[in-house]
């Protein structure tokens, strides 16, 4: 599966941090009831690795991902937990390397234009922009939008329900991702009906 693929099967990614092995299926039910079809998973968890497999078993359809990935040894470990594809917060030359040696879809962490050229220059062309508020938003995509008009983002960090319509309508973003779909206060009381009736309303914002 491309990176190219998974995106176009999503407007708003979810990025979710599980605590309880526990808590991955139905949480999985809860979104892909939404009508979502991309999730990503975060590395900042004991359990994550294993929530990979429980969530696509609970739910078959749903494209999972692994984020806050940081290295070989993250990118090896996920790959064998069953990641579709991977997310990193940055790109190292290391990285960026080991990415594309993979073969994995994946989505390098830029936050500059020096940084994303870098990442064109490793092969990537479909970047994750972190962290989008605070790095500049949407003017600094609108920025990067002339000089560096083959690559696309997903921007990603402190984008609320309310701006990702904002994001959505910029020409060089793929996808935004979001955590307020399913936080870790959501997912820890077990607010399904809640996640999956975010996940509705995100599911049915376009680009």
């Amino acid at each position: 599966m491309t990176i190219d693929r998974i995106l176009k099967a999503a407007s708003v990614i979810p990025v979710l941090e599980i605590a309880t092995i526990d808590a991955a299926a139905p949480l999985a039910v809860a979104l892909a009831a939404g009508g979502l079809r991309v999730v990503e998973l975060t590395l900042r968890t004991g359990c994550a690795l294993d929530a990979v497999g429980k969530m696509k078993n609970a739910a078959p359809d749903l494209i999972v991902g692994m984020g806050t990935v940081r290295s070989a040894d993250d990118i090896a470990a996920s790959r064998k937990a069953g990641a579709d594809f991977i997310v990193s917060p940055g790109a190292t030359p290391a990285l960026l390397d080991a990415l594309a040696a993979s073969g994995v879809a994946a989505l390098p962490g830029v936050a500059t234009a020096s940084e994303a050229m870098t990442a064109e220059e490793a092969g990537f062309k479909a970047l994750k922009f972190f962290p989008a508020e605070a790095a500049g938003g949407i003017a600094c995509l609108k920025s990067l939008a002339g000089p560096l008009p083959d690559l696309v983002f997903c921007p990603t960090g402190g984008i609320s329900a309310e701006r990702a319509p904002d994001y959505l309508a910029l020409a060089n973003v793929a996808c935004v991702g979001g955590s307020w779909i399913a936080t870790k206060a959501m997912i820890e009381g077990g607010d399904w009906d809640q996640i999956q009736m975010n996940a509705r309303y995100a599911a049915g914002m376009k680009r």
